[in-house]
């Protein structure tokens, strides 16, 4: 069932699409963290964000 009010819809986007993503281990960090909770890798990356149909 799709999200219709807009600012859930943004909320839901935030926590689904806005974090980064640790090259070594691939667990999920805070936007502003600067190095891996879990492993503790300076190597992060923001998770891919396109958004379309899955083919």
């Amino acid at each position: 069932m799709p999200i219709t009010d807009p600012l859930k819809k943004s909320i839901a986007q935030k926590a689904r699409l806005h974090f980064k993503v640790c090259f070594s281990c691939g667990a999920k960090n805070p936007i502003s963290a600067s190095r891996c909770r879990k492993c503790h890798n300076v190597y992060l990356r923001l998770k891919n964000r396109t958004l379309g149909i899955k083919k």
